[in-house]
């Protein structure tokens, strides 16, 4: 579950489409639900890391393969020494990447305009 700090408003919105990487051979996995694709994608601990910093998170499918991701970020209050959300979120998924725990799966990621929010 998300947090709930937007008191001082929700910032940062992004969304992206992450895409299968085909390998030889392989066919693309066709997903039948939303926790399939985000499981495939993502590690446990960091489908964690959206759930605790995201203040709105939201995913669908894109076609059968690839999966969308809305996400967006509150602050926990209006104080310039604590550390935010987005923040939070970034440090956290480079310390999972760096220890190789962020992607189950190789993706690619790209960033779209229109959003699910």
């Amino acid at each position: 579950m998300t947090n709930l700090d937007n008191l001082y408003g929700v910032f940062n919105r992004i969304s992206g489409i992450y895409s299968q990487v085909p390998i030889t051979n392989n066919p693309l996995k066709m997903f039948a639900s939303v926790d399939e694709a985000k499981s495939f994608f993502h590690t446990d601990a960091a489908l964690a890391v959206h759930n605790e910093c995201c203040t709105e998170l939201l995913w669908a499918l894109e076609g059968s393969t690839q999966l969308k991701r809305t996400m967006a970020f509150g602050i926990k209050k209006n104080d310039k020494e604590e550390v935010h959300w987005a923040d939070q979120f970034n440090l956290r998924k480079n310390q999972l990447m760096n220890k190789n725990q962020w992607a189950k799966n190789i993706y690619t990621f790209k960033i779209v305009k229109s959003h699910l929010l």
